[in-house]
């Protein structure tokens, strides 16, 4: 046969051949596979359409998408970050059970429980279905897979405890449980993971208890991640066997106690996170012997002592900070021979003696923050030294000497505040020479001389705070040059002079503050249209108030009180559609009150129109001022009714003494309570009934005395209330409120006044307030879940008290007690704690509220474990959305529905707390404040006597200020929305350089 019709030949038994065989289609493996793919949930983001490379018709599934084989068996089955809406296949994955070492199912939107049947993968060695939606408990079957060496369980809603038995994957080598909703301890067992490197088991606020000291055992671990629990009680000393230990992160938990000196034998590590505990005692000098040191965050503690001189030791050291804890003595020399040290924080301790000069040698220093001590002596840092330097804080200290003209040495200074020191001198003209400073803040020291007309040169200042010093001279006229300036404050000075009208070029200036100087001339006409605080009162300007005054749409305060303006007020001023406050008291002003006045809609805190010579009656338009709290007509020459006045709602304090008002005074219950002092001086005014002039004034002499003995007898009464009170607490009876007897509370009878209907028992409350029901912690207390035979479910709060805190003293627990009373007992909203009741007895004091299910905010949003990102993202963006707006309104009303106005003083995500529809409430008003002046509002409220505000959200004014305003709570929400916007902690240690979340 020819070679041609040969192979035609073979050919044609070839085709027969393959016509005739079996079509058998994809093996058992496969078919598992397939199984688990038909019984996803069709997704609308398409996730299982990403599976139709799956085909019945192949013989293996070994080309599929996410699946790995090693021969014709499937050993890996990776699928990451596709929305396949189902549970975790391990049913169906039985066939793959054999050979499958590797399952890594991360965020795909898996649903349901952990199967039991999971303990049948004997071979996998990596487990991951992290960021998923899995609920229930850790079932102990999965702690039968010997061979596992990965398990990753994070950022899903698990409940339930650490089953006992994970000590059985003695293979372990990294176990992540972070973001979720674990309780219980730490099982011992976790010592017999001898292989263990990585564990992170933080945001999860139900794990309670003690780190088990037999975490000693784990002794490759490198990286121990427990924060943003219930973490309780103190370090082990066994930590110190973990001698290939490089992170602990056990930061914003109840942690106690002193840190172990045995953390010394921790020679690889090279980053500690203990800040925001409760840890006491010294810093253990142990810590210089840990050379790879890194980075050391003890802030807000208890710890007190000397900052050890052995730190110096640690040369790679990059970021210290020991701030908001109680540590004394001088900042050490040695500190110097850190070459690699970047940031230096020490603010609110109690450190004294001189900044060491020494700090000069750390050249790479970027941050120095020292505010807030007793430091005293000359600032004697060799700033051209410090080329990297971008900020130095050092206000609030006792320094004295000039402000070094050095610093202008440091070309990359964004921030200088060495406000509330004794500096004297003036202010170096070479500062201004710094293009990239932003911020200046030299308030409340003794400067003297001229502000330099260089400071037209610093092109980027956008915040400069030169009051309560001795400056003299003019306002140069070169500042109209700071085209970026927002906020200028030379108040409580000795300048002299005009207000330059150069000043207009300050394009982007939003509060300028010039009162109590001798500054003269008339106000100019032209001032920037950014402007939303003015304040020039207490100075000597003179002549009309320009019509111009009205070309300002975002003004919301304006001081020109205690001045010599003369004139008519300018109707124009209507114009300024956004105005909250107006004071033109003790002016010269003249003429009628224009009424557009009256039609200002935002007008709600204060009006003083007081001591000045206008006249004419009030205007009709005043009845819409529905939103006024405070108004000041008095000693004027105004005449006729009141009536106008009678429509005014919500006003609290109202002054018209020494006019010519005439007629009845209006009936209602505010105008029946006005003292006698606001009505003085109208000769021609009726209170209550009079038929002739005679009568009237006899009306107002006979109240003036039942006014005055009403005075004395109320008096009389206050001190014989006052001293019955003291006797009856002394006896065990309470006053004020409903006594309730209970055991358990320092044998003494309990003061209690609840504001519902809870028919509750002390001695049921306080069974409640044990470690295993503590469900938070905040600046003023410790909160429980108690729950009632009576049904009911409270969330009470146990203020921190002198004796539980060493750092708390009873003056500030008091004072937190009793903000939080007056800021919740009367008011009402819909996103804001309700309080339903308190109790006190000695030095415990306890405030009743509905408890929420949901946690925080803050748990919601974060991770504990090595402060790495925070989950975040099973809540979605709609629900933060309606957060964000239940917070705002929240704040929104404590600030201007309120009167007198509520600054809350530490808004935070941890405050913010959630319903059981993950509605927000705004929670923890321990540091809030009663802004009881009507005037100034931007600046009034009185410095407190500890810090206001958690570190991480505060405000930068409160940090030049030390005083907490509504703009401070504007910022901390703020601050807020970037962390739903990034689901980042604000101090994040992971974020670029150390940064702040800001200024990330």
């Amino acid at each position: 046969m020819p070679p041609p019709i040969a192979a035609a030949a073979r050919l044609a038994l070839l085709a027969v051949a393959v016509l005739l065989m079996p079509c058998h289609g994809v093996n058992e493996q496969g078919q598992a596979l397939l199984r688990w793919k038909a019984s996803l949930l069709p997704a609308a983001g398409g996730g299982a359409a990403a599976l139709d490379t799956w085909r019945a018709s192949d013989a293996t599934p070994c080309r599929w998408l996410g699946v790995s084989c090693g021969g014709a068996a499937v050993v890996g089955l990776s699928i990451t970050s596709l929305d396949l809406q189902g549970p975790l296949p391990a049913k169906h994955l039985l066939p793959l059970s054999p050979t499958l070492k590797s399952l890594v199912l991360s965020g795909t939107n898996l649903t349901g429980e952990i199967p039991p049947e999971i303990g049948e993968y004997t071979s996998l060695t990596t487990l991951d279905v992290s960021k998923n939606q899995l609920t229930g408990a850790i079932p102990t079957s999965l702690c039968r897979l010997s061979n596992l060496e990965t398990l990753s369980l994070n950022s899903n809603s698990l409940r339930g405890e650490i089953p006992n038995e994970i000590g059985n994957l003695t293979s372990l080598v990294s176990l992540t449980l972070y973001d979720n909703e674990l309780t219980g301890t730490i099982p011992a067992s976790i010592g017999e993971l001898k292989r263990l490197q990585i564990l992170r088991a933080g945001g999860n606020p139900g794990l309670k208890g003690p780190l088990p000291a037999e975490i000693g055992g784990c002794s490759n671990l490198t990286m121990l991640g427990l924060a943003e629990t219930g973490m309780s009680g103190s370090l082990p000393e066994t930590i110190g066997n973990l001698k290939n230990i490089q992170t602990i992160a056990i930061y914003t938990t109840l942690l106690s106690g002193r840190i172990p000196e045995s953390i010394g034998n921790c020679s690889q590590l090279t980053s500690i996170y203990l800040y925001q505990n409760s840890l006491s005692g010294p810093i253990p000098p142990q810590i210089g012997r840990l050379k790879k040191l890194q980075t050391l965050l003890l802030w807000q503690n208890q710890l007190v002592g000397a900052i050890p001189s052995e730190i110096g030791e640690c040369k790679d050291l990059t970021l210290i900070d020991l701030s908001l804890n109680s540590l004394s003595g001088g900042i050490p020399a040695t500190l110097g021979g850190l070459p690699n040290l970047q940031q230096l924080q020490l603010s609110t301790n109690l450190l004294t003696g001189v900044i060491p000069p020494e700090l000069s040698n750390c050249t790479s220093l970027t941050d120095i923050e020292v505010d807030n001590n007793a430091l005293s002596g000359e600032i004697g840092i060799d700033f051209p030294k410090l080329r990297n330097l971008t900020l130095f804080y050092a206000w609030k200290n006792k320094l004295t000497g000039g402000i070094p003209a050095s610093l202008a040495d440091c070309p990359g200074l964004t921030a200088v505040d060495l406000s509330y020191n004794n500096l004297t001198g003036t202010i170096p003209k070479q500062l201004f020479g710094l293009q990239n400073l932003t911020k200046l803040l030299l308030l409340n020291n003794e400067l003297t001389g001229f502000i330099p007309p260089e400071i037209g040169g610093c092109g980027n200042l956008y915040r400069l705070r030169l009051n309560g010093n001795r400056l003299s001279g003019t306002i140069p006229a070169e500042i109209g040059n700071l085209k970026n300036l927002n906020f200028l404050d030379m108040s409580d000075n000795h300048l002299v002079g005009p207000v330059p009208p150069a000043i207009s070029g300050c394009s982007s200036l939003q509060f300028l503050d010039l009162h109590s100087n001798a500054i003269s001339g008339s106000l100019p006409e032209s001032l920037p249209s950014s402007l939303q605080l003015i304040d020039v009162s207490d100075n000597r300007l003179a002549g009309d108030l320009s019509s111009k005054i009205g070309s300002m749409p975002e003004l919301t305060k304006l001081y020109l009180g205690k001045n010599r303006f003369s004139g008519g007020i300018p109707p124009e001023i209507g114009s300024c559609r956004k105005l909250q406050l107006l004071d033109l008291g003790d002016n010269a002003f003249s003429g009628r009150i224009p009424p557009e006045i009256g039609m200002l809609p935002s007008l709600e805190i204060s009006l003083n129109l007081s001591c000045n010579r206008l006249s004419g009656e009030i205007p009709p338009e005043f009845a819409g001022l529905d939103k006024l709290g405070s108004l000041d007509l008095s000693h004027n020459e105004l005449t006729g009714k009141l009536d106008s006045l009678a429509a005014m709602q919500n006003l609290v304090t109202l002054n018209i003494s020494y006019n010519g008002f005439s007629g009845e005074l209006p009936d209602t219950p505010f105008f029946n309570k006005l003292p006698m002092s606001d009505l003085a001086g109208n000769r021609h005014l009726v209170v209550g009934d009079g038929s002739d002039e005679s009568s009237r004034r006899g009306a107002i002499s006979a109240l003036k005395v039942a006014m005055s003995i009403l005075a004395a007898v109320s008096a009389a009464l206050l001190v014989a209330a006052t001293y019955l009170l003291a006797r009856m607490r002394r006896a065990g009876a309470g006053a004020g409120g409903k006594v309730i007897h209970g055991g358990g509370g320092g044998g003494g009878a309990w003061e209690v006044t609840l504001y519902q209907k809870l028919e509750i028992s002390m001695d049921d409350v306080l069974r409640g307030l044990t470690s295993a029901n503590v469900i938070g912690t905040g600046s003023s207390g410790v909160v429980y879940k108690v729950d009632t035979p009576n049904g009911y479910t409270l969330a009470v709060k146990k203020m921190w008290s002198s004796s539980s805190s060493p750092a708390t003293d009873e003056t500030a627990a008091a004072a937190a007690f009793r903000s939080e009373i007056a800021a919740l007992g009367s008011i009402r909203h819909r996103n804001i704690v309700r309080l339903l009741g308190w109790a006190a007895n000695g030095g415990t004091r306890l405030l009743f509220y509905g408890y929420l299910p949901n946690g925080s905010l803050s748990g919601l949003l974060h991770g504990g474990g090595g402060g790495g990102k925070g989950g975040g993202d099973a809540d979605g963006w709609g629900p933060r959305y309606e957060v964000a707006v239940g917070v705002a309104h929240a704040v929104a009303y404590l600030h201007h529905d309120c009167v007198p106005a509520i600054l809350h003083g530490d808004i935070k995500s941890m405050n913010v707390l959630l319903g059981s529809a993950l509605e927000p409430y705004l929670a923890d008003f321990g540091l809030a404040r009663l802004l009881s002046s009507p005037s100034k509002l931007a600046a009034a409220a009185v410095s407190p006597p500890r810090i206001a505000g958690s570190y991480g959200y505060m405000a930068p004014e409160y940090a030049s200020m030390q005083r907490i305003t509504e703009k401070s709570d504007v910022y901390s929400f703020g601050v807020v929305m970037l962390e739903m916007l990034t689901g980042r902690h604000p101090l994040d240690p992971t974020l670029p350089g150390g940064s702040h979340l800001v200024q990330w």
